[in-house]
């Protein structure tokens, strides 16, 4: 007996032993990939201007949803800005996609990001001037939005040229706590300098789009484009092929579409801001900032916790999640309470974000993935800024309240459904095939 126990400890020992180092090996293997991704210089670089981007756009939309409402008191015009935005992304896709599997990736990003930068020049001027009116306001918010609908299909078509396949899903969860990390502080920075000054604001923007250009230009890694392949009808609408070709691709893009098309809450956060919560451009800001803050916390999460199975599962969840939260905002008449939601449904978000680029990334060639990023571009901008046009279109009929709360609950009836009409989503355990 006394000889059987001892070897059970001696056993014991040794696999503890032999536990000990394999979690040991497992946390250096873990802080070698994450110090491996921050010493990538062209992902640093990368890195940079993608924050200086998201800084600028974030700050952007609180100087001209907050002027155009000052200037026609009309929630429709705050829908009328999401929709300039929206056009040329959905005229431009077919076209931005071909280009971005053409041609040199880092070229077209730091010629869009100067034309933005340009742009708001134009926008600093005006206001310096005195001259800024709604509509000149909404035609250099359309010149931005194609300028936008080539630089968001590119960069993330950039993306997997800058690290293995493998650190992929960790390098989109550090790009998105960074890019939300500069969606907390773009809004804030931007309704204090706007409160400054507009010309202030605007400066600042234009500053930023400008040092994200200079930030692409230096970076020297990434897969040049070998073979042109002729431009052609089928060509032009591979990108569509492919993703109706894949219905999990197609579940996750078009449940990202419809989901916040009717969740876009944020569209009227100018109108709560000065109607219902009774606050200023600085609390318009904070925000709009808060869905990213619930956003960034969930990115570090995954970042160095990624999500090892059931990713189709947790992936409906969290839209279901997305709509709970938009629903409480609609309710709410708190402050507070108004910043808990939608940092709820920002965290919500990321996971559904991850999961779906992570999804698309790996699935597609690189020869093809610019054409298919663009689609799924066109998707995520038509949730987006067409969900802002929904969203201030539905509010002028029936007001801000319920219209919040119709997106709400849509949000929750879409993920239902796509339940049924997707099972190979819902049954997705891994983003690798």
């Amino acid at each position: 007996m006394v000889a059987y126990c001892g070897c059970e400890i001696s056993r014991a020992t040794t696999n503890y032993g032999i536990l000990s180092q394999a979690i040991r090996m497992k946390a250096v293997d873990t802080a070698q990939r994450t110090e491996s991704l921050l010493h990538n210089r062209p992902l640093l670089l990368f890195w940079l201007a993608r924050v200086s981007t998201t800084v600028a756009y974030q700050m952007l939309a609180v100087a001209v949803g907050w002027q155009i409402y000052a200037l026609t008191r009309s929630p429709f015009y705050l829908g009328l800005v999401g929709l300039a935005q929206f056009l040329p992304m959905l005229l431009l896709t077919l076209l931005v996609g071909h280009v971005a599997d053409r041609y040199d990736r880092r070229r077209i990003l730091r010629t869009c990001q100067l034309i933005e930068g340009l742009g708001v020049v134009a926008l600093a001027a005006s206001n310096y001037a005195g001259w800024t009116n709604e509509k000149t306001i909404l035609a250099i918010v359309l010149v931005l939005g194609a300028a936008r609908a080539f630089e968001l299909p590119t960069l993330h078509a950039l993306l997997p040229n800058l690290v293995s396949t493998d650190f992929l899903p960790r390098a989109v969860a550090l790009s998105t706590s960074s890019g939300q990390t500069a969606v907390i502080v773009g809004p804030a920075l931007g309704g204090l300098l706007y409160a400054l000054h507009p010309t202030l604001a605007y400066g600042t923007v234009a500053a930023l789009f400008l040092a994200a250009s200079l930030f692409v230009s230096l970076i020297r890694a990434g897969r040049k484009r070998q073979h042109r392949e002729p431009v052609t009808l089928q060509s032009l609408f591979a990108g569509i092929a492919f993703i109706r070709s894949r219905p999990a691709i197609l579940g996750a893009i078009s449940l990202d579409l419809f989901a916040v098309l009717l969740g876009g809450a944020t569209a009227l956060l100018p109108v709560y801001a000065r109607e219902i919560l009774v606050i200023g451009p600085w609390g318009l800001g904070v925000l709009r900032s808060a869905p990213a803050a619930g956003a960034l916390l969930m990115s570090v999460f995954l970042a160095h916790h990624p999500l090892q199975g059931g990713m189709g599962r947790t992936m409906f969840i969290a839209v279901i999640v997305f709509g709970i939260g938009t629903i409480g905002f609609g309710l709410s008449t708190s402050f507070a309470l108004s910043l808990i939601c939608l940092a709820v449904l920002g965290a919500a978000d990321v996971i559904s974000v991850v999961i779906r680029q992570s999804l698309v990334q790996t699935r597609t060639p690189d020869e093809m993935r610019g054409r298919v990023t663009a689609v799924n571009s066109m998707f995520v901008g038509t949730s987006n800024q067409l969900g802002e046009f929904e969203s201030g279109l539905t509010a002028a009929w029936f007001g801000v309240v319920p219209a919040v709360l119709i997106g709400g609950v849509g949000t929750i009836v879409v993920a239902a459904l796509w339940v049924y009409m997707f099972p190979d989503l819902a049954r997705i355990d891994t983003v690798k095939q």
